[in-house]
C-alpha cells in the first residue's frame, strides 16, 4: 500500500511554525546566556542551562518531525531550510528529557569552571585568571616563570575532565538519534558536502599552506634556541609550548621581538600609541565601527553602546572570552569583552564587529537563513577587515604620526605570519582531536596523550615537561568546555586572505596585498554587503562567488600575501633543521 505524502502546503505551514517557535526559544536562550556570561553564579548557570535545554528539545523534535516531508515537491528555499533545521545545533541532546537536561547542565557547568579558573604564580600573592597568566607568558623571558604560568592555567582542565567524558557520551547519543554516526560527523555535515569529503577538503587546504608553516616553524625554533639555549629548545624537535608567548601556542606574535629581522626596521608599538592617547575601551570599539562605516555600512545601533560589556566588572565573575551577540536576531547587537588597551585587542574588536555587521545584514531573512554561509565565513569577515589595519591605515586615522617608522615588508609580514600562519595547525588540531574523541577512536584513558600527539603532528609543539592522564589540557582551551566547534577558525584564516585579495583588487589596488587597505572603499563595501545579506540562504560556494568570483576555498590569497616572507625564511633556514 502506497504511503500518501503530505501536501506542499503542509510543509510550508510546518516551516512557518518551526521558524516562529525557534526564534522565540532562541531569543530566550540568548538572553539567559547573556546574563550567565556577564553574571556568573549558580542561579544564572541554571537558568541558562534550562533555556538552552528548551531550544535543544524543540529543535530535535522539529528535526525529527521534518522527516515526514522527505519526497515532497518543494521550492529550493524550503529544501534549504529543512537541511539547515537538521544542522541547527552545535550539540544534539538525547530524546530522554532527563539526559537532555543533564547535557545542557554539563555544558554550562564546564563553561563556568573554565571562567572561574585561577592560579597563583610561584612567588606571587594574587590568584590570576587566564588573562593575567597570559600576560606573564608574553612579558616574561624567564623560562621557569613561563612554564609555571602555563602549567598553572592548564590545571583548569582537571576540573572539567569527568564532565567532558559524560558530555561526549550524551552528545553522541543525541547525534545518533538524528541519524549521524557521532557528533563530529554532525559538525562536519554543516559545510554543504559529505562529512568525509569535508575532512578531505580540510586536509587539502592544510597541504597548501603547510610548507609555509614549516618554514616559519624552523626559523622560530632556531631563534628561540638562540634566546633560551640548547637545553630548552631542541634543534630538530617540537618547540616547547610555553615559550611561544601564548597560552595555547596558537599565535606567536608576542615573541616577535625575539624573532625580528635585525635589519627589518623599527617595530611600531600600536599598544604604546593607544596607551599614550589614553584610549578608552569604548573608543577602541569606535575605531572599528568607523572602519565599517567607511565601507558604506550603517553605524551600530544606540542599544549596542548601552548593553555591551566592554570591560571587566569589578563586582562579579564574567566570561571574558570575546564574543559578539545578536539577542533578538535582528539588531540587538552587542559584544562581550574585557577590553585591554593593546594592539591585539584593537584587532580583536574589528573581528567581533565583523560578526555584528554580518548578523545585522541577514537579520531580515527568514529565521533559518539568519546565519553565515558556513561558520568559517562568520569568523573571516572581521579578520578580513583587520587585514586592512596597515601602516597607511593607522596614519590615516591618526594613530600613527606621519613620521612613524614601521618595519619593512619582511618585518611586517613576519609579525603577521606569527599571528596568522602560526595559528593554522592549531585551528585544525582542536577539532581533529575532538573528531577522534566523538568517533570513539580516542577514549577517556588517552584524552591527554592523544591531544599532545595531534598537537605535535600538526603544530610541532609539545609541553615543556611530560603531561600525564591526570591532566586534561584540551579543557584549558575555552572552546572545548564551551562546546564551540573550532574548524571555523581554521577555515576563516584561509578565507580572510581570499576575501582580502578579492576586495583589494576590486578597489583597483595593484600593490602588494600586505600593504592594501580597503578602508574608505564603497566598492569593497558593496561587494562585502552582497555576500553578508545572503546569510545562509544559499550554499557557501554561491556566497563565496558573490564576494570573490570563485567557488572553491583556496589558500592562493594567503600564499600570495606571504610570498616575500616565504623566500626570506627559506634563505634564513639554509643549514637549519626543518621539520620535527
Amino acid at each position: 500500500m502506497d504511503v500518501e505524502l503530505p501536501a506542499s502546503s503542509e510543509l510550508e505551514a510546518f516551516l512557518h511554525r518551526a521558524e516562529s517557535e525557534l526564534l522565540d526559544r532562541s531569543c530566550e536562550a540568548q538572553q539567559a546566556d547573556w546574563v550567565f556570561a556577564t553574571y556568573i553564579n549558580p542561579d544564572s548557570e541554571a537558568l541558562a542551562a534550562r533555556a538552552n535545554a528548551r531550544v535543544i528539545d524543540l529543535t530535535v523534535a522539529l528535526a525529527k518531525e521534518s522527516r515526514r516531508f522527505a519526497g515532497v515537491a518543494m521550492s529550493p528555499d524550503s529544501a534549504r531550510k529543512l537541511v539547515l533545521l537538521r544542522q541547527f545545533l552545535p550539540v544534539c541532546a538525547p530524546a530522554d528529557p532527563a539526559e537532555s537536561r543533564e547535557l545542557t547542565r554539563l555544558v554550562a557547568s564546564m563553561q563556568g569552571t573554565y571562567s572561574r579558573g585561577r592560579y597563583t604564580p610561584r612567588g606571587g600573592s594574587d590568584a590570576l585568571d587566564v588573562q593575567g597568566l597570559s600576560r606573564i607568558l608574553y612579558t616574561s623571558r624567564d623560562p621557569e616563570v613561563l612554564e609555571d604560568a602555563w602549567a598553572g592555567w592548564h590545571r583548569v582542565g582537571r576540573g572539567v575532565r569527568s564532565e567532558f567524558t559524560r558530555y561526549v557520551e550524551l552528545a553522541n547519543r543525541g547525534s545518533r538519534e538524528l541519524g549521524f554516526p557521532d557528533t563530529g560527523a554532525m559538525w562536519r555535515s554543516k559545510y554543504d558536502m559529505d562529512p568525509a569529503e569535508f575532512a578531505r577538503e580540510v586536509e587539502r587546504l592544510w597541504s597548501e599552506v603547510r610548507p609555509l608553516y614549516v618554514s616559519l616553524h624552523a626559523y622560530t625554533r632556531a631563534r628561540l634556541r638562540a634566546a633560551y639555549g640548547d637545553e630548552r629548545v631542541p634543534s630538530d624537535g617540537p618547540i616547547p609550548a610555553h615559550l611561544l608567548g601564548d597560552m595555547w601556542a596558537q599565535s606567536w606574535e608576542k615573541v616577535y621581538p625575539l624573532l625580528a629581522p635585525p635589519d627589518g626596521g623599527e617595530y611600531f608599538d600600536l599598544t604604546g600609541a593607544l596607551t599614550e592617547r589614553k584610549t578608552s575601551a569604548e573608543e577602541m570599539v569606535r575605531y572599528a565601527e568607523r572602519f565599517f562605516v567607511s565601507l558604506g555600512l550603517p553605524p551600530l545601533p544606540a542599544t549596542f553602546w548601552e548593553r555591551s560589556m566592554l570591560t571587566r566588572p569589578r563586582d562579579r565573575e564574567v566570561v571574558c572570552h570575546a564574543s559578539a551577540w545578536d539577542l533578538d536576531f535582528v539588531d540587538d547587537l552587542r559584544i562581550k569583552m574585557c577590553i585591554e588597551v593593546t594592539g591585539e585587542d584593537f584587532q580583536t574588536i574589528h573581528h567581533e564587529l565583523g560578526h555584528n555587521y554580518y548578523q545585522r545584514a541577514y537579520g531580515r531573512l527568514p529565521f533559518l537563513f539568519r546565519e553565515s554561509a558556513h561558520d568559517g565565513f562568520h569568523e573571516a569577515v572581521g579578520d578580513t577587515v583587520a587585514l586592512s589595519v596597515t601602516p597607511e591605515y593607522l596614519r590615516r586615522i591618526g594613530l600613527a604620526p606621519d613620521g612613524a617608522r614601521f618595519a619593512d615588508d619582511v618585518g611586517l609580514l613576519l609579525e603577521r605570519a606569527l599571528e596568522k600562519i602560526a595559528f593554522l595547525p592549531f585551528g585544525l588540531a582542536v577539532d581533529a582531536w575532538r573528531w577522534q574523541v566523538f568517533s570513539g577512536e580516542v577514549g577517556p584513558s588517552e584524552y591527554n596523550s592523544s591531544w599532545w600527539e595531534v598537537r605535535r603532528r600538526y603544530q610541532g609543539v609539545a609541553p615543556g615537561r611530560p603531561r600525564g592522564e591526570e591532566e586534561f589540557d584540551p579543557g584549558a582551551k575555552y572552546h572545548v568546555p564551551a562546546n564551540v566547534p573550532y574548524m571555523r577558525y581554521f577555515l576563516a584564516h584561509i578565507l580572510q586572505f581570499q576575501f582580502h585579495r578579492a576586495l583589494a583588487r576590486a578597489t583597483a589596488d595593484s600593490g602588494p596585498l600586505h600593504r592594501a587597505s580597503i578602508y574608505g572603499s564603497r566598492v569593497a563595501g558593496d561587494r562585502l554587503r552582497a555576500m553578508l545579506e545572503m546569510g545562509a540562504s544559499r550554499e557557501w560556494p554561491d556566497a563565496l562567488e558573490a564576494l570573490t568570483g570563485e567557488r572553491r576555498m583556496s589558500a592562493d590569497g594567503m600564499l600570495e600575501y606571504f610570498a616575500p616572507l616565504k623566500r626570506w625564511l627559506d634563505e634564513r633556514n639554509r643549514g637549519v633543521p626543518v621539520g620535527w
